[in-house]
């Protein structure tokens, strides 16, 4: 994982505009292998944006805002979707002579990010505890924020990282050692896994199919299935609302709970969808809410939490683990389901309530909230289970536990200066 946040978005570019025009020109020159290479590359973008734009949005946010903060990354996927959806529609792209311009539309998003995000400072943490650069951070922030005073920023990232002039970036292998975030790597990889095993792709699969059996002619579905982009959307920004209100906790458990339920639900419809008109309605009802359920928190919080549990040195690293797992789980997804969904039929869908089931009940028992808390504090809700603490975030947790409203901005000034300065 590149150090420079910013840099390596900026960088990952390049495999956008790449892919789009690969894909693009694949019909004119009248070579199928183009498509694939692109989606390869695709595929590489994809996995590096989000691993480094979660990480760069925790970075730059304060406690405050960090949850509604990063569910912009789950807003704007949600967003994506939509306009793929509405980009796809016969009248616009979707027809066999205009679809090689829907796949060159993917260079539009890179293109503008090109020219905005070299304005946009590095991350103020990176600056800070990596590249000791105390005027940079504080103006990085002042940026961000919009405002002059960001001295209880500042040190808010210090209680949040360690409190030293040196930071060694941890490498994976160290990090799945270490006994002092070893739950936290656990419910990052449960959380993760998830994310892509709760069975969201698989109602994809089904869309078409029930939106066929209610009726719908198939000349209208395009349009019908619109409004599983529109409900993604919806629920994402209310959750990124409510976020710091309710908490990442029953956002997360309460999603999931909510998919075992209407994926038990669903399983019923379809099992029984031809024995009354009304039952393929009740099926798109409850495939709308499996979405919404998803998107109003195990859509986006999962990526909140993996910037939330580590400090500075192990960040990077926790992103490795949390993408490695994110798409080796996808891959699992879109490998076996044909298998599941051939053997079982419309049962295969208890797969899914009995993943989302198991995925609530362990964040139940295991997961602390995080909303409003230092690193400092998240690692102490974990220390108990972890058995051990390392040494310098007692320190952190002490310091925390003094409101900056106590300490004179004389003496926070010269906290800043001792631990950031060469």
């Amino acid at each position: 994982m590149p150090r420079l946040r910013k840099y390596t978005l900026l960088a990952n570019n390049v495999f956008a505009i790449s892919a789009a025009l690969l894909m693009a020109c694949a019909l004119q020159a009248g070579a199928f292998e183009m498509l694939i290479v692109g989606r390869f590359i695709m595929g590489i973008d994809g996995g590096i944006a989000l691993s480094v734009l979660p990480m760069y949005l925790s970075e730059i946010s304060p406690k405050g805002i960090r949850g509604s903060l990063g569910q912009v990354t789950a807003i704007f996927i949600c967003i994506g979707v939509f306009v793929g959806q509405l980009l796809g529609l016969p009248e616009l792209l979707g027809k066999e002579s205009t679809w090689p311009y829907l796949f060159g539309a993917i260079a539009i998003p890179a293109v503008v990010q090109l020219v905005s995000l070299p304005f946009l400072p590095e991350s103020p943490r990176y600056l800070l505890f990596e590249k000791h650069d105390q005027v940079g951070a504080e103006k990085a922030f002042q940026r961000f924020l919009g405002k002059e005073d960001v001295s209880q920023e500042l040190e808010e990232v210090l209680a949040e990282g360690h409190m030293q002039r040196n930071i060694r970036l941890v490498s994976v292998w160290e990090l799945l050692r270490s006994p002092f975030v070893r739950w936290q790597v656990l419910t990052v990889v449960v959380t993760m896994a998830c994310y892509q095993l709760c069975g969201l792709n698989a109602i994809w699969f089904y869309t078409n199919s029930i939106f066929g059996k209610a009726g719908i002619p198939p000349e209208n579905i395009p349009y019908i299935t619109l409004s599983t982009g529109g409900t993604e959307t919806l629920a994402a920004i209310f959750s990124g609302l409510v976020i710091e209100r309710l908490g990442r906790r029953p956002l997360l458990i309460g999603g999931f709970g909510l998919m075992t339920i209407f994926f038990g639900i669903l399983t019923v419809t379809l099992t029984l969808q031809d024995k009354a008109s009304w039952i393929p309605y009740l099926s798109i009802f409850c495939i709308l809410a499996i979405i919404a359920s998803f998107c109003s928190g195990p859509g986006g919080i999962p990526f909140i939490l993996t910037g939330e549990f580590f400090q500075q040195s192990q960040r990077p690293a926790a992103f490795i683990v949390a993408g490695t797992v994110n798409w080796l789980s996808n891959f699992v997804v879109g490998l076996l389901f044909p298998f599941i969904q051939k053997s079982l039929g419309t049962y295969c869908f208890l797969v899914f309530a009995a993943i989302c089931f198991a995925g609530a009940l362990y964040l139940y028992f295991v997961l602390p909230e995080t909303k409003n808390r230092t690193h400092a504090e998240i690692s102490q809700a974990f220390a108990g289970r972890n058995k051990a603490y390392p040494p310098e975030e007692k320190a952190d947790a002490a310091a925390t536990d003094k409101q900056p409203s106590e300490r004179p901005d004389a003496d926070r000034s010269s906290t800043l200066n001792k631990h950031v300065k060469n």
